[in-house]
């Protein structure tokens, strides 16, 4: 869950507003926990907006749950506008109001703050890096982020955009640490889009392929995996229809004559059906799981029929996959994951050790603030960051203060952050409560 803070002037930018899940393996359902807005919420009237980089649920969830305790204009990208919208409506939430819809290049002036939006490739279209200005300093916050120069939706990642923010001289980076242990470069979406059709076209019955809903490239190499295997698609799942929904709202998807709707795909020929489905991490009552278990209404796998899993298992759910994967076995289903396929059939959104390296070399800021992931993928990144001309580079944990500019430094956890208002004006200060 990103909640994010950057103050200057007695003033506050939100970045961000995200949800996580309770890890409880004793509980079917793990309850949603979201950032704690207590320091924003008794400052509301020094926050001058919301920004959110992306449509992920760790940056946008909490924000029907959280926003009318500080309600300011919301400053977003189209889909992701659209995203927030539509899951604030499905969860009885409130829509925060105004929403304000960025192009990617364009400039917002939000309080003492200006802010550009970078246009960066990642895992869901339409995100952007922020770079954000103000009389003591600026500085690149990067959000989730790879180099893809085919992501299959949206425009190949453009690394000009970034040196001419290095040329801009930066105080600091604030920069996704996720992948931070990875040697090398990650995988394009367009490589994974091979991998997939090669997948598909050597299976003989049902293909189902689960995925993260919010990966709308990966919807759109899956209708064209079905145009040149001669099947249909149906997306099972309410989230996966809504993103693609979503998505075709702002015209980052056509619709397809291969995209058919879930009830229709009972009655094709089995190897005439390419489904994609929610339910990669095992969760409780998603349209995997209930494949799994044989309850989904409205289709049923049978021996011969194959599972690929175009996702990677995020760390804590290892045990609900392997049981959700061991039902299909036992039903004589195939599996095709990130071993057994002969090519890629997923890629991670998150830059490895040489796409940082370059994102440094670019950017050339005075500090580097590593966040995402665990201290050791932070550590990593900030060791990057030196390696590549950063002077310093501070790692942190949530709801750490750091100094950015004029004099960086960590200044003290936020444990006693009432006394912020106390601190001397005119300094860059950014805030991550946990």
């Amino acid at each position: 869950m990103n909640l994010n803070l950057y103050g200057h002037d007695g003033a506050w930018l939100m970045v961000d507003c995200g949800i996580t899940f309770e890890r409880d393996s004793t509980r079917i359902r793990p309850r949603v926990q979201t950032p704690d807005p207590q320091f924003i919420a008794e400052r509301k009237d020094a926050l001058a907006g919301i920004v959110l980089t992306h449509a992920h649920e760790d940056h946008i969830g909490a924000i029907p749950l959280l926003w009318e305790r500080f309600p300011v204009p919301v400053y977003t990208t189209p889909f992701t506008a659209e995203v927030l919208r539509r899951k604030a409506a499905g969860r009885g939430g409130k829509i925060p109001s105004p929403i304000i819809e960025c192009i990617p290049g364009e400039e917002q002036t939000i309080g003492p703050f200006n802010v550009r939006w970078l246009p960066i490739t990642h895992s869901t279209p339409d995100t952007c890096a922020l770079h954000i200005r103000c009389a003591a300093g600026s500085l690149l916050h990067t959000a989730d982020w790879k180099i893809d120069e085919m992501p299959q939706v949206g425009p190949g990642f453009n690394s000009d955009w970034f040196a001419a923010a290095g040329a801009s001289e930066l105080d600091a980076v604030v920069c996704d640490s996720t992948n931070a242990v990875v040697p090398g470069h990650s995988i394009s979406e367009s490589t994974v889009r091979d991998g997939l059709l090669k997948a598909v076209a050597a299976c003989e019955g049902r293909v189902v392929v689960a995925c993260f809903a919010s990966n709308i490239a990966r919807i759109h190499s899956l209708i064209d995996v079905a145009s040149n295997t001669g099947r249909y698609l149906g997306l099972l799942g309410r989230s996966l229809q809504t993103m693609h929904s979503a998505a075709v709202s702002v015209g980052l998807l056509e619709r397809s004559q291969r995209l058919i709707e879930t009830g229709h795909l009972g009655y094709l020929p089995r190897d005439e059906v390419l489904i994609v489905a929610t339910g990669s991490q095992g969760e409780h009552g998603a349209a995997l799981q209930r494949l799994a278990a044989g309850t989904h209404h409205q289709l049923e796998l049978e021996p011969g029929d194959t599972v690929i899993l175009s996702s990677r298992v995020i760390p804590g759910n290892e045990e609900s996959v392997e049981r959700l994967l061991k039902r299909f076995r036992d039903q004589g289903i195939s599996i095709i994951d990130g071993e057994s396929a002969v090519q890629p059939v997923h890629a991670s959104g998150h830059p490895c050790q040489e796409e940082l390296a370059s994102m440094y070399q670019w950017s050339r800021p005075r500090l580097a603030v590593p966040v995402h992931g665990e201290q050791r993928h932070m550590k990593a990144n900030a060791q990057i960051a030196r390696e590549n001309g950063a002077q310093m580079a501070l790692t942190g944990e949530n709801g750490d203060l750091f100094y950015l500019a004029p004099e960086p430094g960590l200044r003290r956890k936020v444990a006693m952050v009432g006394r912020l208002e106390q601190d001397e004006e005119g300094r860059l200060l950014a805030i991550s409560p946990s």
